[in-house]
């Protein structure tokens, strides 16, 4: 995991968008960057959200049931897939 120096918090507006979207039980095409650099697109539903030595992440699980760990921070874009809210 990378050194917590380089993480850049994320606006209050949009941690409270992934607050909804895990209340919802929304599905979400999401593209991020992992600590390598790997750019990943999954589709994926957002379980939770935890703090971890001053970094925050996005737990999410994949269409197939893979769990995923996100540092806020790395993701790039989201979009919501049709008929979800």
């Amino acid at each position: 995991m990378s050194d917590e120096s380089d993480y850049q918090p994320i606006e209050c507006g949009l941690y409270s968008e992934y607050e909804v979207a895990i209340m919802q039980r929304r599905r979400w095409r999401m593209h991020w960057r992992d600590e390598t650099g790997n750019d990943h697109l999954e589709t994926l539903r957002p379980t939770d959200l935890q703090t971890r030595q001053g970094q925050e992440f996005m737990l999410a699980v994949t269409d197939g049931g893979a769990e995923r760990c996100i540092r806020l921070d790395r993701i790039i874009r989201i979009e919501n897939l049709a008929g979800e809210k």
